[in-house]
């Protein structure tokens, strides 16, 4: 089997760039793996996970079956981009509010301070009062590794950063086969508005 890896940044990069262009259909990206003699391209898909949710509820990837889902890391002590990304996809989450077909999975980055209680509290003050967007808290190890391997977002704790951590603002567009077909920036108003554009293309190409 001949495996190809589009590098981390690469995607990125990529992706900002489709943010910007209009299509029919979007792109998959992350890393493929074409086998010798077959059409069929396999993407990279996120992989089974177990979280709290905001009410101490286990969250998991069963719970996003079938699903669109926007996924994104934060933590409720930010004072920088945090507060700018939710605020942004908070408009994502009302314009959606009401589609099963529509969900929104937000990881604390935080394991020490984030707990399910206090995730509680952050989705009440942003206003977000009912299942279709998930506050989930996990080990450090598991959500970091997830982020970076899986969702392409890079997370990192840092004693000298502002807040203690290191994070990108990315809001990531993952499709019912748990591919990534998007990654926005949650900080710009005109990003967010692709997304928002974007789950409307996905949600065609998966009409039954």
């Amino acid at each position: 089997m001949i495996k190809r890896v589009i590098p981390f940044f690469t995607v990125l990069a990529v992706a900002v760039l489709a943010s910007c262009q209009q299509s029919a259909k979007l792109p998959v990206y992350g890393s493929r793996d074409v086998e010798p003699g077959k059409t069929d391209t396999i993407y990279k898909t996120i992989p089974a996970f177990s979280f709290l949710n905001q009410d101490s509820v286990a969250f998991t990837q069963e719970n996003l079956k079938g699903k669109i889902y926007v996924a994104d890391f934060f933590f409720t002590s930010c004072s920088s981009i945090c507060p700018v990304m939710h605020r942004n996809m908070k408009t994502i989450y009302d314009a959606y509010k009401g589609n099963p077909e529509i969900m929104f999975l937000s990881h604390t980055i935080d394991a020490k301070y984030d707990k399910p209680w206090r995730l509680k509290k952050y989705a009440q003050k942003l206003g977000v009062d009912d299942k279709q967007w998930q506050f989930v808290w996990g080990e450090k190890k598991d959500v970091y590794a997830i982020a970076e391997k899986d969702y392409l977002v890079a997370v990192q704790e840092d004693s000298t950063a502002r807040d203690g951590f290191i994070h990108q603002g990315w809001l990531v567009l993952i499709d019912p086969d748990k591919r990534i077909r998007g990654a926005y920036d949650g900080t710009l108003p005109e990003q967010t508005a692709k997304l928002k554009d974007d789950i409307a293309v996905l949600m065609k190409e998966y009409a039954k």
